[in-house]
């Protein structure tokens, strides 16, 4: 079994513009087979809600995060460039998922709760966390700006796949993923899960969504 100890590479490519598909590529474009990483201590944007993520609430806290997201990406262009500041690609949208009622069927949606969030650049600060929050405030009228938050993020031991086709068809997906993790000494440690958006829903058909799913594990050897 082959275990990806995934490490930070925002130093290091310094010079040249970073791209998590390319530089990252084991936590963003996993294949299609169940695998284990270490997902290391990242830092985030994000938004916690409940509710259907097919509503407008949903809708305005996504284009919150986006707009929060290209304001540290274009920051560049400002005359108080971030120190240590490289050009990247944004990262894509994720969320965390959870149920408010356990004891409600998965497949109705309005019983979701969830984190979404946008993974940032290694140089960010909480000082400019709060100066970027202020400059998109002035350029739109958001309320979920008010909702957004600056943390970092460690996932540590998780189960993974490149998961292509409908969200309706995920749970197939997880069945794969928790198959493998008992195959491989594994064992899902949370219901909770992460879900990786790769492609727009707008503009693609559901049958060619990519999407990486993501749960936490340990392994059972440590358990004991």
């Amino acid at each position: 079994m082959l275990f990806f100890i995934i490490i930070q590479k925002g130093v290091l490519a310094l010079g040249k513009k970073v791209d998590y598909k390319k530089d990252y590529k084991q936590l963003y474009m996993p294949k299609t087979l169940p695998e284990i990483v270490i997902v290391p201590r990242m830092p985030f944007f994000m938004v916690s809600g409940s509710g259907d993520p097919n509503g407008e609430e949903f809708a305005m806290a996504t284009e919150a995060l986006y707009s929060m997201s290209y304001a540290v990406r274009m920051s560049y262009k400002s005359e108080d460039v971030p120190a240590g500041y490289y050009e990247y690609t944004v990262f894509p949208l994720e969320g965390e998922w959870d149920l408010l009622d356990r004891s409600k069927p998965a497949t109705d949606k309005s019983n979701f709760k969830y984190t979404i969030m946008i993974r940032q650049p290694d140089f960010l600060t909480e000082e400019h966390f709060e100066r970027f929050l202020e400059q998109s405030k002035r350029k739109r009228a958001n309320r979920f700006l008010e909702k957004i938050r600056f943390e970092h993020v460690e996932d540590g031991w998780s189960c993974q796949m490149m998961h292509i086709g409908s969200f309706d068809d995920e749970p197939k997906s997880f069945a794969r993923m928790e198959e493998f993790c008992t195959e491989q000494g594994f064992t899902r440690s949370s219901k909770i899960h992460r879900e990786i958006y790769l492609s727009d829903p707008r503009k693609t058909e559901p049958s060619k969504l990519k999407t990486v799913l993501r749960f936490p594990v340990t392994r059972n050897d440590i358990r004991k």
